[in-house]
């Protein structure tokens, strides 16, 4: 996959939203501070995504699975020319991979696989979410923004905080993250397959690509 990606890794995964359309099973979340005052902007959920990605014992691009994830639906807020709020909800049953995306056959029994209750159970948590509770300017490094959050995946919550390049430009919002790690057992994605067939790693790399429109 790409370096830059969205890289939500994912034998593993995110709402600038909440996970599932069900109240989560446990909650560990920051409070919001982050406010809806400001200009509403809607996910162009075309033009966004999340990128993952997961890896056997060894992380490297030869023992890793990589894909997508795209977004049900989502907004952001813009206030005095600066990003307010966010949250955005990732369609879970869209999950694929698309390192395997020309082996028909390996792709559907992965994807399949992804969707099971050993991993994402999307029959019973069909979205996920990734939820703005603070934004902060940044001048370190390359990216301009701190965002920090609430991730839920499989009805559970946690805080999650990504550096970001967030641009406002007229009528369009771009939101692109760091790729980031995150501990797939804390969510509930326990899977662990035989050590014969490579111990998979617990760890995950997301990466979130937003694009907003100004709701008229």
């Amino acid at each position: 996959m790409k370096r830059i990606l969205f890289s939500l890794a994912i034998p593993a995964l995110f709402t600038v939203v909440s996970c599932s359309k069900e109240k989560p099973v446990t909650s560990d979340a920051h409070e919001v501070t982050t406010t809806k005052d400001g200009s509403r902007f809607v996910l162009d959920t075309l033009n966004s995504n999340v990128e993952w990605k997961g890896y056997k014992v060894f992380r490297s691009e030869n023992t890793s699975h990589f894909g997508t994830i795209k977004f049900e639906s989502g907004d952001v807020t813009v206030k005095d020319g600066k990003l307010e709020s966010g949250t955005f909800v990732a369609d879970m049953t869209s999950l694929t991979s698309e390192d395997l995306k020309d082996k028909k056959d390996e792709l559907g029994k992965l994807n399949g696989h992804l969707k099971s209750a050993d991993f994402f159970e999307v029959e019973k948590f069909p979205t996920a979410s990734y939820e703005i509770t603070k934004v902060s300017p940044s001048a370190e490094g390359d990216y301009n923004t701190i965002l920090d959050g609430n991730l839920t995946i499989k009805g559970i919550t946690k805080p999650v905080q990504f550096k970001a390049n967030v641009a406002v430009n007229g009528a369009e919002v771009s939101i692109a993250t760091e790729p980031k790690d995150i501990m797939r057992e804390e969510f509930g994605v326990k899977f662990q397959s035989p050590a014969a067939n490579g111990v998979i790693k617990n760890d995950v790399t997301l990466q979130i690509r937003v694009k907003a429109l100004e709701k008229k």
